[in-house]
């Protein structure tokens, strides 16, 4: 699946006025995920972490047929499930997205920083200390696995000009 064709079909199938600027697509294996920026509400009276919340909550409320039809669409043609989201300001909320069960074997090693984890208190399980560990490394190694994505992006692209079998 290449990233600019998924983006230019959303590009051309969401209706114009819903966002600012061009949607944010997260793509993995399994989830299309599509955040787009909603205009900031006028400022006033009030918390405006609140009203960014609000108007999050309007757009995922008077959108919700439309989103689904394009989602239902994009499924069709992507075989992925979709997800939404929106940011408005300094807030940022994903609707309902996927939660993928993954099995993998552990050492003992792996495991008892797992357990290290759940004894502290920092997770419930070894499953929660599991998804605590990915989304630290993941944090701290985001400028490694972005460059990481794009030199696998670089080799996508490199075997699509390739020749072609058959």
């Amino acid at each position: 699946m290449e990233r600019g064709e998924v983006a230019g079909w959303f590009a051309g199938r969401l209706p114009d006025g819903w966002f600012t600027e061009p949607v944010e697509l997260i793509i993995d294996r399994d989830e299309i995920t599509v955040v787009g920026t909603l205009p900031e509400p006028a400022a006033g009276e009030g918390d405006a972490a609140a009203a960014q919340a609000g108007r999050i909550a309007r757009f995922r409320e008077d959108t919700r047929r439309e989103r689904m039809a394009v989602a239902d669409a994009a499924q069709q043609r992507y075989g992925r499930s979709v997800a939404w989201g929106a940011a408005c300001g300094d807030t940022r909320e994903l609707f309902t997205t996927l939660s993928m069960p993954v099995m993998t074997r552990l050492r003992q090693p792996e495991r008892l920083v797992l357990d290290t984890l759940v004894d502290a208190g920092v997770a419930r399980s070894r499953s929660e200390a599991l998804v605590w560990a990915v989304r630290l490394v993941g944090r701290n190694a985001e400028e490694w696995l972005a460059e990481l994505r794009q030199a696998m992006a670089s080799v996508e692209e490199v075997r699509a000009r390739g020749p072609q079998a058959g």
